[in-house]
């Protein structure tokens, strides 16, 4: 499976000359029109080249226009699933409960386009890496940051060890430390944030294996990384990368997680327990109170 063809496109954004970069912002701002225009309007409307549509369709993987087109009528066809209304752009007039309706379905395309971008492949070769690491140094600024520290603890909830950074000087001075064996993950939706790169790139330097998970496959973390986890973020008004990313990174750093795990089943499995077991009194109803932090009255049960 690969991610839908405006989300690739969006991806690429950064990375696209002028001209090319332009004829996709036309098909970004309006999809349905864009399908039903032949190469030649398309071109005229981009105010480029047809070689230029051709350039386009390669850079998104794709054989020509004819299955350019193709793909987008496809995506719109899936599209249909939720009225315009609500998988459209918030607006400023919305009510509340058209934001959170908008909300609830851009939260769940980015799920489902994620899972549909993400390389199989490319996970399996993570995760193998992974259990094999003597240590796994996860980076990220940011939101990206939130994502990084995340991924670290679960894998250290699972035994594995790894560590997160998101100070830049830390960072560089953790990746200097990696070698041959070990493993660097960068998180970085952009694939263009310098402190993440910087990084990755020192780790591959040493020896380290490398893994970026970023929204664009064509930026400079990517190019860095020796295997690339996709996430398939739509961007919108009030939701900016920092915010639209964060799902579609936690759903990738879930994958690698539980692939992790499979691949060391039974000590999984016990890590879990036993860190479970570690934190359980730190319930208040482990302790017998109640949620307002009372206890309970003689002769009624806890729960």
């Amino acid at each position: 499976m690969s991610a839908p063809l405006t989300v690739r496109l969006r991806g690429l954004l950064p990375q696209l000359q002028p001209s090319t970069r332009r004829v996709a912002e036309l098909v970004l701002h309006d999809p349905e029109r864009a399908a039903g225009l032949t190469i030649t309007q398309l071109a005229e409307e981009g105010r480029t080249s047809q070689s230029t549509i051709v350039r386009l369709c390669q850079e998104a993987g794709l054989d020509g226009y004819r299955q350019f087109r193709m793909e987008l009528v496809a995506e719109l066809g899936r599209s249909e699933g939720g009225p315009a209304a609500v998988a459209g752009d918030i607006a400023e007039g919305d009510d509340l409960a058209s934001v959170v309706a908008k909300i609830a379905f851009a939260d769940a395309r980015a799920v489902e386009d994620t899972a549909r971008a993400l390389s199989v492949p490319a996970l399996e070769a993570v995760a193998e890496a992974v259990v094999r690491a003597g240590r796994t140094d996860v980076y990220g600024v940011g939101a990206s940051g939130i994502v990084a520290a995340d991924l670290q603890q679960k894998l250290h909830r699972i035994g594995q060890v790894a560590f997160s950074f998101t100070d830049a000087h830390l960072a560089l001075t953790s990746a200097a430390l990696l070698g041959p064996g070990d493993v660097a993950i960068g998180v970085s939706h952009s694939g263009m944030t310098i402190d993440t790169v910087d990084a990755l790139s020192i780790a591959r330097r040493n020896g380290a294996t490398t893994v970026a998970i970023t929204n664009a496959p064509r930026s400079r973390i990517a190019a860095d990384a020796d295997h690339v986890l996709l996430t398939a973020a739509r961007e919108t008004t009030f939701r900016s990368g920092a915010t639209a990313s964060r799902l579609a990174q936690l759903t990738v750093v879930d994958c690698v997680f539980v692939a992790v795990a499979q691949r060391t089943y039974d000590a999984s499995r016990r890590a879990l327990e036993v860190t479970r077991e570690a934190v359980r009194d730190r319930s208040l109803a482990a302790r017998g109170r109640g949620p307002n932090g009372s206890r309970p009255a003689p002769g009624e049960e806890a729960g």
